[in-house]
């Protein structure tokens, strides 16, 4: 998805005032590098979904100044020397980046920038603002897809409930790429060139003399998408009796019942289904299908699948569109590099979670080679060689917890996206992003997927990962008191 507008002034002030002061300090080629990373999956999760690389490929690209926009910087305080610097301003750093579609978890690099230090500054808001976002509708519209049996369809249908008109249109596209089977977004669908899904709402009921007319109406201008939505008065004595008749009017009229089916839209889901269900089939119309509607949440969809619920399809809007928690990624400096020398940096706590993970990094994921399923990511130095027989791997938070990992396969999670501003990486289509992440879910364990109380993934650090993050606590701490 492109984005509409050039969006370099969306960065909070401070970024501009501290890249003005770099500028003053001679600091405007100093290479500085910045990790974005998460430190808790939202709803206490097993596994987020990395998304929004994309938008920020088109945000990177389309950085530059105008005169209006240095005029208004000017006349908030910045320097003529630093207007004159942005005036022919374009990104020349590197980026590496964790492709779309791939589950990630806790205090692991999903976004890398390395970059002189006014660029690197500068970029930080609007990169968190579109991964934030991003990875909350992505990461949402996973569990709801975990939480649904693999022969239902989830169709988005969340616009109305998004936090404003841009948000409605990333919160369709990111559940498409996380397993939707579609969305009502006719915006989101022409944009990725995808067919429209849609029913139809209360008020078109109510507009005709009865339910059964407006069904009626509905199957004769509709028959090859005749879902008809049954809880406008009384779903199992109006609505499902009425949707009954109108399916017997179209065999009648020679009209093709072979995409058949009912929408509920509240009450008891589980209940209604199971009596819906019954009363089709009793009727002849085993073929029709049952869609149900109404703030699903991946708790209620499987508290349904307990309860027995007889569904074909679901529509999802509120928590994929307005998920509930947050991703609360953040863009943390993590070395300077001086002549090609990489100096780490590191960020103290007294919430040792908190503490950032320093330097310029490589993250790898090793799979089991038996069983194909994820064993664990992996943080190491950049220029660090790690053992593909036998690894010892501690926890990033707690020294102590340590494990030894062997018969495995390392594989490289971020990729590089930009090479001296030049973008040199291939964006997938969303689709291709779709089957990708279908793709890597599969590869994690199912207690690490699974929605209540989900097994925790390790994120650990190499030997001598853990080893320059231990003397780099204790050197800040001996330096800084």
């Amino acid at each position: 998805m492109k984005n509409p507008r050039n969006y370099t002034m969306l960065a909070d002030a401070y970024e501009f005032m501290m890249a003005d002061a770099y500028l003053k300090n001679d600091l405007a080629d100093q290479e500085a590098v910045f990790d974005v990373f998460f430190r808790k999956v939202p709803n206490d999760g097993g596994y987020a979904v990395m998304a929004g690389l994309g938008k920020v490929i088109d945000y990177i690209q389309n950085l530059s100044f105008t005169e209006e926009d240095l005029d208004y910087l000017r006349s908030i305080g910045n320097s003529e020397e630093y207007l004159e610097y942005l005036r022919n301003f374009r990104f020349s750093g590197d980026i590496y980046a964790i492709p779309d579609g791939t589950p990630v978890f806790p205090n692991e690099p999903l976004l890398t920038v390395k970059a002189p230090l006014p660029e690197a500054q500068l970029v930080e808001t609007a990169i968190l603002a579109i991964i934030n976002g991003s990875m909350e509708h992505a990461t949402g519209a996973r569990r709801i897809i975990e939480a649904t049996p693999a022969n239902v369809k989830v169709m988005e249908f969340g616009a109305r409930r998004a936090d404003g008109l841009e948000a409605a249109l990333i919160a369709s596209t990111e559940a498409i790429m996380a397993g939707c089977s579609g969305t009502s977004n006719v915006m989101a669908a022409k944009m990725i060139g995808q067919k429209a899904l849609g029913t139809m709402a209360h008020s078109f009921v109510e507009t005709f003399k009865d339910e059964y007319a407006a069904f009626v109406a509905f199957a004769k201008r509709y028959p090859e998408n005749c879902l008809l939505l049954v809880d406008t008065y009384d779903t199992l004595r109006s609505g499902v009796p009425n949707a009954i008749k109108t399916f017997r009017y179209m065999q009648e009229h020679g009209i093709p019942t072979d995409h058949i089916g009912i929408r509920i839209d509240s009450g008891d889901l589980a209940y209604l289904s199971k009596e819906a269900r019954k009363l089709l089939d009793e009727a002849g119309f085993p073929n029709a299908t049952i869609c149900l509607s109404n703030s699903l949440s991946a708790d209620v969809i499987i508290s349904l699948r307990i309860q027995d619920a007889k569904f074909d399809s679901l529509g999802v809007g509120d928590n994929i569109s307005k998920p509930e928690g947050r991703m609360g990624c953040v863009y943390k400096e993590v070395a300077l590099i001086n002549k090609g020398t990489v100096i780490p940096k590191i960020k103290l706590s007294n919430d040792i979670v908190k503490i950032v993970n320093p330097s310029f990094k490589n993250i790898y994921r090793a799979y089991d080679k038996t069983s194909g399923y994820a064993l664990a990511d992996v943080l190491c130095e950049k220029d660090e060689v790690l053992n593909e027989d036998i690894m010892t791997i501690t926890s990033l938070i707690d020294f102590s917890k340590f494990t030894t990992i062997d018969n495995y396969t390392l594989v490289p999670l971020q990729q590089q996206i930009f090479e001296k501003g030049k973008l040199i990486y291939k964006d997938p289509s969303l689709m291709e992003k779709r089957d990708y992440c279908q793709e890597q879910m599969n590869k994690l364990y199912p207690e690490i997927r699974r929605i209540t109380n989900p097994h925790v993934y390790y994120v650990d650090g190499s030997e001598r990962y853990i080893a320059l993050k231990k003397s780099m606590i204790e050197k800040a701490g001996k330096e800084n008191v």
